[in-house]
């Protein structure tokens, strides 16, 4: 990690192609909109490689824009062996993606493996549902979801890591 950022964070889905660019989206634009985007890097990567090279679905890139949020130049990547050293937090979208982590991680980086709604304040129980093949209110459902799991991700870090706009 390059020494301008105190903190790295990864969300990662299955294939990479729609909640967890989505979560990389929102959550990059809440960063730079508090002044932060020397301070976090931010990624996002898929348990799975059904989708590497490619863009985000267009029915997310389509909600999110609606929302503002630009997601045309993120490509899909699967999650690496470095990525777990590399990023200070790995956020799963959900428990089968945070099983599939937690097997394939060192056991010294265990600890930085959670859910990313355990940062949400109005659903911090459950899990960002796969709108892969659904309707395209499942991409609004993930927004929602995505957007506040990122201001109480966004908080947490701020106020763990002492951050403030440079």
């Amino acid at each position: 990690m390059s020494a301008q950022f105190k903190v790295s964070v990864l969300f990662v889905c299955m294939g990479n192609i729609c909640r967890s660019p989505t979560a990389e989206g929102v959550f990059r634009a809440r960063v730079r909109a508090a002044g932060l985007e020397r301070h976090i890097r931010i990624d996002s990567a898929g348990t799975h490689d059904y989708h590497v090279g490619r863009p985000p679905d267009a029915r997310a890139r389509e909600a999110a824009s609606h929302r503002g949020y630009d997601l045309d130049e993120l490509r899909a990547r699967q999650v690496s062996a470095a990525d777990f050293a590399d990023f200070d937090l790995v956020l799963a979208m959900d428990r089968d993606n945070l099983a599939s982590l937690r097997r394939r991680c060192p056991a010294e980086h265990q600890h930085k493996l959670r859910l990313f709604l355990s940062f949400s304040r109005r659903f911090p129980n459950l899990e960002v549902p796969d709108p892969y093949y659904g309707g395209r209110q499942g991409f609004q459902q993930v927004l929602d979801m995505v957007e506040d799991a990122a201001a109480g991700l966004l908080d947490e870090l701020t106020r763990l890591h002492a951050l403030s706009p440079t």
